[in-house]
């Protein structure tokens, strides 16, 4: 299984990460753990969505359209109200 995951940062709740994993419980904790370079400095994280898929490309994909302007309003309005 792939999941695509939204993270919110605990201390800067406007920060968001979207991101791609085949382990979310691992996922997570590597960024709570500070071993994204990318996360660290809004560490720690709190798992706000995810959906599971069985292709890794499909999720892949999906991954890329919620990091689009589309795919951001689409997670807004229908993922994360």
């Amino acid at each position: 299984m792939w999941y695509v995951c939204i993270l919110q940062s605990v201390d800067f709740p406007d920060q968001q990460y979207t991101g791609a994993t085949s382990d979310l419980k691992q996922r997570l904790a590597d960024h709570n753990a500070g071993k994204s370079s990318h996360t660290a400095k809004f560490a720690p994280w709190v798992l706000l969505w995810y959906s599971a898929f069985l292709d890794k490309y499909r999720a892949l994909e999906f991954e890329t359209y919620l990091k689009s302007h589309s795919g951001r309003a689409f997670a807004k309005k229908r993922l994360l109200s």
